[in-house]
């Protein structure tokens, strides 16, 4: 994060990993908390996702999952700071990142879904049409007959191979 102090109302966006050792439950406060400390800080929410529990690419305090979290918001540069600063030394904040993000707007958000949807419709379809050439048409039936083994060709066999001094 920049050292300078930025004044104007910016778009932010704020990606924070919340620790594995909390519950379901125990995570809607914290979650909370986080929220109004931002808008306690002039900063108007306009987005927020939960991500869920995800595994983490290394371990960060000895945990490998966290609940990743993304909200974005606008406020002032100058209180920036000051939100930065309080996430880092909460101890229920594993890890988090503010970035400037250029502001959508609903129409772009609806754009990017639907190109999101027909994408995955594309995808689905080359599948379809994959499994349809990898179809292989059914292997012949194999007739084999098994040849019957007498036991006692099979005892000859076992005492002469046991008989010999050589067995290694």
């Amino acid at each position: 994060m920049a050292k300078s102090k930025k004044s104007g109302i910016s778009h932010y966006e704020l990606l924070y990993i919340i620790s594995n050792k909390f519950t379901e439950e125990e995570l809607k406060p914290i979650m909370e908390k986080v929220n109004k400390f931002v808008t306690g800080n002039g900063g108007t929410i306009t987005y927020s996702e939960e991500w869920g529990n995800k595994k983490m690419a290394y371990p960060i305090n000895h945990f490998n999952f966290g609940y990743y979290n993304l909200l974005e918001f606008d406020a002032e540069g100058s209180k920036l700071q000051e939100i930065d600063k309080v996430l880092r030394l909460s101890h229920d904040v594993l890890r988090h990142q503010i970035v400037v993000k250029k502001m959508r707007t609903e129409e772009e958000i609806k754009k990017e879904k639907e190109e999101e949807k027909n994408r995955v419709k594309k995808e689905k379809e080359k599948t379809k049409e994959e499994i349809k050439k990898e179809e292989k048409p059914k292997e012949e039936e194999r007739t084999t007959t098994k040849v019957k083994v007498d036991l006692n060709d099979l005892d000859a066999k076992l005492d002469k191979i046991l008989d010999t001094n050589d067995l290694l």
